[in-house]
């Protein structure tokens, strides 16, 4: 399974691309879409939106993962990113991917095992799990990558507890044998 991962942004617009299979994970793609901020905002979203589709239909992902807004203190900032989700949204509609949204709470908290982790630690364990060797440029390509794997953990999660009726049916020992890929040595 390949799953997209977007970090939204009208200036720097983060994409991670996983494969997933037999249990091992793989990075496959990341990259940024850079904008000037010169540029008119309907230039910019339409690059997201094009470059969104060239990604989708050059590695063909069946699922799509992004992050939700984060509702700041800017609103025109906030409205700017709704504008860039939903370019990226209408992208993977098109393609008729099935489509995630994370907060970055949740997405930091998949990956590193705190929702406050800052950029630089979601990197790290992004680099980790990825078996990735050297730092990417933008810190917004990592994070695109940890959307995609917050989507992976939640499916799998998901898969996995839904083998159980109740919590106390639940066992961790069994759990981290069948998932060695969330194991961060």
């Amino acid at each position: 399974m390949r799953i997209i991962g977007i970090d939204p942004g009208t200036i720097v617009t983060g994409i991670g691309i996983i494969e997933c299979f037999e249990g091992k994970l793989k990075m496959i793609d990341c990259d940024v879409i850079l904008n000037n901020s010169k540029i008119p905002l309907s230039d910019r979203l339409k690059k997201i939106y094009d470059i969104c589709t060239l990604k989708i239909n050059k590695y063909s992902p069946q699922e799509f993962a992004i992050e939700t807004a984060f509702y700041g203190k800017n609103i025109q900032s906030t409205l700017k990113i709704g504008q860039a989700r939903g370019v990226a949204i209408i992208s993977a509609a098109n393609a008729r991917l099935n489509i995630s949204e994370y907060s970055p709470r949740e997405i930091k908290q998949s990956v590193s095992g705190s929702g406050a982790s800052n950029k630089e630690i979601v990197r790290n364990f992004v680099k980790k799990i990825l078996n990735i060797k050297t730092d990417p440029k933008f810190f917004d390509s990592t994070d695109a990558l940890a959307v995609a794997l917050c989507h992976y953990f939640s499916l799998t999660n998901n898969i996995y507890l839904s083998k159980y009726k109740t919590s106390k049916n639940f066992n961790w020992k069994d759990f981290i044998e069948n998932n060695p890929e969330r194991i961060v040595k």
